[in-house]
């Protein structure tokens, strides 16, 4: 399931999930992120119940972007126990962000 990610929904949904946390941060006018996010969308599917995933727009969610130091975009990271402990900025391949997920997990 793939969840928006907004500044008040964050820690609940990413923080304290238990669990490795894909989280997509993109905006709608942003070329390179409309190629990341449906290989996100079909991560949170194969992965469905073992990781959560998200999107946060940068532009509606300056808190979140500001405290992971997000500055450029898409940049997906990969968060477990409060903790993030990768991130891949632009794009890449499917097989890259599904190494990183299986990784973490």
């Amino acid at each position: 399931m793939m969840h928006i990610l907004t500044d008040a929904t964050f820690d609940e949904l990413v923080i304290r999930s238990g669990k490795l946390a894909v989280v997509d941060f993109s905006a709608e006018w942003c070329g390179p992120c409309r190629l990341v996010s449906p290989i996100i969308h079909d991560l949170a599917d194969e992965y469905d119940g073992r990781i959560v995933t998200g999107e946060v727009n940068v532009d509606e969610n300056p808190q979140i972007t500001m405290k992971y130091k997000v500055r450029n975009i898409p940049t997906v990271l990969f968060i477990k126990n409060g903790e993030v402990v990768d991130k891949q900025v632009g794009t890449a391949s499917k097989s890259t962000y599904r190494n990183l997920v299986e990784k973490y997990i």
